[in-house]
């Protein structure tokens, strides 16, 4: 008997070639199935929830609705189990009110699975709903990761959280239509939480870098959905001097590169001028044919509001923001995001840029 083949004379890597060729297929297969499950299970619960609600909408019910909701939900979980408790056909009955246009619905139920759903129904702010499903959809974020975001206030921390209601509604818009112009405020939080760097007293910005580096996948995580890492400690010359961008990642929704340079340090005004000489050079020696102008992310220790308006950043591409190392707790984070956009839009308003 040879080892190295098998009986019919086929060498045991082409019995492995044809062993993972099968199991792929069936890998595939078993992912379509469970999508498949998942959508027509999500279409299900909105028709169930759009049945009880019309019924008792029509028939002038809607008075002594509960109680024929906790009927209906004893006979259903007597034939099909708890998922038709009381409490859950109340939900698919919100399900259908919050979600009504079935159309879209069928689009998002290809992508997202009922426990997504249930997780943003718990949102009672609709604009706040949409900007977490349009961001957990486009992302594939699985059901944790959506759970992490709404706890780590991902919406209050969203530049555009600090802009009019009708401002966010158009950068909605937009990355619905998937948008290559798409702004890139939809994409930029202020501040980032960097919790995970686990840096001690007395770090460098050498440490900060290199903790970034070392926690990759969780900084991506953390600045969104569509960057993807290029580079480090970019060497640049321009004239006779060497510059060193910190971070060069792109984002491929954007089509745009980002730099991102970190500051131990409070802002400051002449730190604008070192990342507008950087995006000069990237804009010229960087970027592509179809790609949109570069942007840069200074991630400093604090920033004062008041200096960063004044400078009128956005306009060149520029964009300050804080980063926390811990997560306070969170009725401090939200009162402090809260104070945030409130003297935000208030200087919208002076500028007659508040259109609400």
């Amino acid at each position: 008997m040879r080892l190295g083949n098998s009986s019919d004379g086929m060498a045991l890597g082409d019995d492995d070639a044809l062993y993972q060729s099968i199991k792929g297929l069936i890998e595939r297969s078993r992912s379509q199935v469970v999508a498949q499950v998942n959508q027509t299970l999500v279409l299900t619960y909105w028709q169930i929830g759009k049945i009880i609600k019309t019924t008792l909408v029509t028939e002038n019910r809607a008075e002594y609705g509960s109680g024929i909701v906790d009927r209906l939900a004893q006979r259903l979980s007597q034939d099909y189990g708890n998922g038709f408790s009381g409490r859950n056909l109340l939900r698919m009955m919100r399900f259908y009110e919050q979600f009504s246009d079935e159309q879209i619905l069928t689009t998002l139920s290809s992508k997202l699975s009922w426990s997504h759903f249930v997780e943003l129904l718990k949102l009672d702010e609709p604009l706040k709903r949409e900007l977490y499903l349009q961001l957990c959809a486009d992302g594939r974020w699985s059901v944790r990761t959506l759970r992490g975001r709404i706890d780590s206030l991902l919406f209050e921390r969203t530049a555009l959280s600090k802009q009019p209601d009708a401002l966010i509604r158009q950068e909605l818009t937009n990355l619905q239509k998937q948008s290559a112009e798409t702004s890139p405020a939809l994409f930029l939080k202020d501040p980032y939480l960097l919790d995970f760097l686990d840096l001690k007293d007395n770090f460098s910005e050498k440490d900060l870098e290199n903790t970034v580096l070392f926690e990759l996948e969780k900084f991506i995580l953390e600045l969104g959905s569509d960057f993807a890492f290029m580079a480090r400690q970019r060497r640049i010359q321009v004239g006779g001097n060497d510059y060193y961008l910190d971070l060069l990642i792109y984002h491929r929704k954007l089509k745009r590169l980002v730099l991102i340079e970190l500051k131990l340090e409070s802002f400051k005004p002449e730190h604008k001028g070192q990342v507008e000489l950087y995006l000069k050079w990237l804009a010229k020696y960087e970027q592509q044919p179809g790609e949109y102008p570069p942007i840069a992310i200074i991630l400093c220790s604090s920033a004062d509001a008041q200096v960063v308006e004044l400078m009128d950043l956005e306009q060149d591409n520029v964009h300050v923001a804080e980063y926390w190392l811990q997560l306070p707790p969170k009725d401090v984070l939200q009162a402090k995001l809260h104070k945030a956009m409130v003297e935000a839009k208030a200087r919208l308003a002076l500028r007659g840029g508040d259109d609400e």
